[in-house]
């Protein structure tokens, strides 16, 4: 559980980053999905939710 914990911690810091980026006015879509930091950003919060999952899932014992 505290794993969990940490992972959504980072994912919220994460969000909050973004949404500020976002609403500057600077974000370009290129910049999130092409190259750059953000599409970093993209890929390890998918990384971040990915485990997240797993570990939810092992809590709830869906994968029997």
């Amino acid at each position: 559980m505290e794993r969990k914990a940490e992972l959504i911690k980072e994912m919220l810091e994460m969000q909050a980053k973004f949404t500020k980026h976002e609403q500057s006015g600077a974000y370009t879509p290129e910049d999130y999905y092409v190259d750059g930091k953000w599409k970093e950003y993209r890929d390890r919060y998918t990384e971040l939710a990915g485990e997240v999952r797993e570990i939810a899932s092992e809590e709830a014992n869906y994968w029997k």
